[in-house]
Parts: structure tokens; C-alpha cells; sequence
């Protein structure tokens, strides 16, 4: 189980780790969009500073900001002290790194706000 917190915002914040190509682990805060239907989006810049190499696939989603493509890589994702390894979603214009629902799959969601309690197990 890892605990999270509610941001300013109300957004869902968990630590999780990246693993680099080089096996380097890189603590980031992502925050668990339930609009996001894959597993993880981060900006490609820091994709590829993680060694992380883009397939030759590409995707395109309807995202707020309108319809947009998206590179695709293999990463390592360290939660709840387990490796995953996932496909995760890269685009130029990304600030934040997001968590998206396919995490609901394997990890059960703990959020009341009320008593600011906040877990993925």
C-alpha cells in the first residue's frame, strides 16, 4: 500500500518511483487522473533523460486541450515496492506526470477527503 496526499487542488498525489535505463531510481509526484485512460503520462524530455526509448507506435487521444499524439515507451514504474513494467505515454507539451486509470486494475483506490486519507493498495 502507498499513501498519497490531496494537493490545493483536491488532485489525488502519490510518490512513485521511475526506473532509469541505467537502473537509477527517480522519486517523482504523480497525480492519479481518473480522465487518463492509460497507465502513465510524462513529458518526453523526461522520458528519454530516463533512457526510456520510444517505440515506433504512436497514439492519438482526445485530451482536453483537443486531440493529440503521443509517443509511446516502455518504462519501469517502482509502486508499493513492486517493478511494473508499463507503457507509458510521452508528449512535449506534458508538465505533470499522470497516473491513469489502468492502475485501478491492480491497486485498489483509498480516497476520503473528509478524513484526508488517501491510499493505493
Amino acid at each position: 500500500m502507498i499513501s498519497g496526499r490531496f494537493n490545493l487542488k483536491g488532485e489525488l498525489l502519490f510518490q512513485i518511483g521511475l526506473i532509469a535505463a541505467d537502473e537509477e531510481l527517480i522519486s517523482v509526484s504523480a497525480i492519479l487522473d481518473t480522465g487518463f485512460t492509460d497507465w502513465l503520462l510524462l513529458n518526453n524530455e523526461d522520458a528519454l533523460d530516463l533512457g526510456w526509448v520510444p517505440t515506433k507506435s504512436r497514439k492519438r487521444m482526445q485530451t482536453a486541450g483537443g486531440l493529440r499524439n503521443f509517443n509511446i515507451y516502455q518504462g519501469i514504474v517502482l509502486i508499493d515496492r513492486e517493478e511494473l513494467i508499463i507503457r507509458a505515454l510521452g508528449g512535449d507539451e506534458i508538465e505533470e506526470v499522470l497516473l491513469g486509470v489502468k492502475w485501478l486494475r491492480l491497486k485498489r483506490l483509498v480516497a476520503d477527503f473528509r478524513e484526508q486519507v488517501l491510499t493505493l493498495e
